[in-house]
């Protein structure tokens, strides 16, 4: 069975990413087709990105990124849960991402965005990048808005329909994991 792994991409006091990866979990461990795991970027506690040569080149020496490099790459796909911020992905899960090279490799990723006008920039953006690493990013994602999926813009309450457009989205990313999985695990 292929090991889905939903990333909070969001550090900041109040981030409302926490609440949304865990109904993407609640969901997808209904369906039985997958282990799906909750994976925090705040609890591995990593620095702002400075390594002196990038992770294609060389892998990073600092003990909280070899940890954040073994949780990865125990995964044969993603499902990204990240808020717009300026049109774009927070500093941490950018960093989070560029840490890493060759964890990220073949896999398949889904993309869950939420801000006023969805976080779909911010999804956008996060495709470009992920394709830059060789991720296989699928079509469908899930786009949540601030006004309407959110009671006071605070508590998290999804409009029936996201249910849904969440198991398309899961569809996609639990096939590619498994057609990526032999060029992960050679």
């Amino acid at each position: 069975m292929v090991r889905i792994g939903v990333i909070v991409g969001s550090t900041r006091p109040g981030r409302k990413a926490d609440a949304v990866a865990r109904w993407v979990t609640d969901v997808a461990a209904k369906r039985g087709d997958a282990t799906v795991e909750l994976v925090d970027i705040a609890d591995h506690d990593l620095p702002h990105f400075d390594e002196v040569l990038p992770p294609s080149m060389a892998p990073s020496r600092r003990p909280a990124v070899r940890r954040w490099a073994s949780t990865v790459a125990g995964f044969d796909g993603f499902v990204f849960v990240t808020p717009e911020y300026n049109h774009s992905i927070p500093g941490a899960l950018k960093d989070a991402v560029d840490f890493l090279f060759k964890e990220w490799q073949h896999a398949s990723a889904g993309l869950v965005s939420y801000g006023v006008h969805g976080g779909t920039r911010a999804a956008e953006h996060l495709r470009l990048v992920l394709g830059q690493l060789g991720v296989a990013d699928v079509r469908s994602q899930v786009a949540l808005s601030l006004t309407t999926d959110f009671v006071n813009f605070r508590d998290f309450r999804p409009a029936a329909h996201h249910e849904q457009a969440l198991n398309t989205m899961l569809d996609e990313v639990v096939a590619w994991a498994g057609a990526l999985r032999t060029l992960r695990r050679p």
